[in-house]
């Protein structure tokens, strides 16, 4: 141990502060054509510098949107930040307790994420997931209502933060890489089925050292599985920067023999089209990609770490006030003349709103039943006739 004291300041000396492999800026696409209706497609250009890849080529810089659609993404964004606020509010009030991860600041991603698939898609992720949820056919109730343990909550309150789910989406895991060899397991269903549709695994920088993670990527190339590993590298790994614990931070490229793609998560025009991308690369039969979104967390990896002992505040601040995914949105809808920054500050004021209902109505429902104790376990219609409970004499009939 003596020992490894004495390198850890040459280790910190040698590893940049804030190393980047890709550029994160969320404004810097460009409008390409005269936009003379806002109601028609229009062109616009990525920075060259959005995307990385390996053993496959570069999505096009070029990229079709509407206002429509853009002004949606914007109102899914900052609803998912206001509900991530309020899980935020609602553990410093002590009415959330135990585990609580939250992802203000990566919303291009969960969001860019779902804009570029089709609801028979299948999505599964690790225990940042509440923003996922809801975008895959949940509730802004339904996760705050988990989140307090109650009835009205995705899981009934019997999951928590980490365990939610919907039909298409497989939660919420709550063991570090656990779901990657799982969500190969959903892309051999889609492909034994004969399904056109795609698997999105998603993981941390923190879990990408994982042995499972790298099991489920042979398997998913030996069988050409439609896969797509996506690791959300947000630069910390509880706190542990990725230089301190992986020895090749270029996350998209550690799939061997499977291709990769990084990209910047930071602007949801560039995760939409990188999403697009791979979800065709691996329905058209080439078989799993790794995708790497390079995107930042502003909290801490929980609501227990301040997220200030591993980085400097000065490091979060210039990340909010530069590399914002919702401020850079805005400037691109303010600049092109799809709307006005008043017309953006009413789809705040109904994100606020929607979300602070939702708060009210979860906070109404009441807590699971003893009763409920003994629901849940088994797939219904598979129970046995019986469950032992604690103690020998603690017996449940179905």
């Amino acid at each position: 141990m003596a020992s490894l004291a004495r390198i850890r300041p040459s280790i910190a000396r040698r590893i940049p502060a804030f190393a980047r492999a890709i550029q994160t800026s969320a404004d810097t696409t460009q409008l390409q054509d005269t936009i003379t209706d806002p109601s028609q497609p229009f062109t616009v250009r990525l920075h060259e510098e959005s995307f990385r890849a390996y053993k496959c080529d570069l999505p096009t810089l070029d990229v079709q949107v509407n206002k429509v659609e853009l002004l949606k993404m914007y109102k899914d964004m900052q609803t998912m930040r206001r509900m991530e606020m309020a899980a935020d509010a609602l553990y410093k009030a002590k009415l959330i307790r135990g585990f609580c991860h939250l992802a203000i600041g990566q919303e291009a991603v969960s969001v860019g994420l779902e804009y570029g698939i089709t609801p028979e898609d299948r999505v599964i992720t690790a225990y940042r997931c509440h923003p996922f949820a809801v975008m895959r056919g949940g509730t802004i109730k339904g996760v705050i209502a988990e989140l307090l343990g109650r009835q009205a909550g995705m899981s009934s309150g019997k999951g928590g933060s980490m365990h939610i789910f919907t039909p298409s989406f497989f939660g919420g895991n709550g063991i570090v890489g656990a779901q990657v060899p799982v969500g190969a397991g959903l892309a051999f269903a889609q492909k034994y089925m004969g399904k056109k549709t795609a698997t999105f695994a998603l993981y941390g920088d923190g879990a990408s050292n994982q042995g499972q993670v790298f099991e489920a990527f042979n398997m998913a190339k030996l069988w050409d599985l439609p896969c797509v590993f996506v690791c959300e590298n947000n630069k910390y790994g509880m706190g542990t920067s990725a230089e301190r614990s992986s020895s090749n931070t270029e996350y998209f490229t550690r799939g061997d023999k499977i291709p990769g793609l990084q990209v910047n998560g930071m602007d949801i025009i560039a995760s939409r089209h990188a999403v697009q991308y791979a979800r065709k690369w691996v329905t058209e039969g080439n078989g799993p990609l790794l995708m790497e979104f390079v995107t930042y967390r502003y909290g801490g990896h929980s609501m227990s770490d301040p997220g200030t002992t591993y980085r400097t505040r000065e490091e979060v601040q210039r990340m909010r006030s530069t590399q914002d995914p919702i401020r850079g949105l805005q400037r691109y809808i303010e600049e092109w003349g799809l709307a006005s920054e008043q017309e953006l500050k009413q789809l705040d004021k109904a994100a606020k709103a929607e979300v602070d209902q939702a708060v009210e109505e979860a906070k109404q429902s009441p807590e699971p039943a003893k009763a409920d104790l003994w629901t849940d376990i088994y797939y219904k219609g598979t129970e046995p006739s019986f469950m032992r409970g604690r103690e020998r004499d603690e017996v449940h009939y179905y």
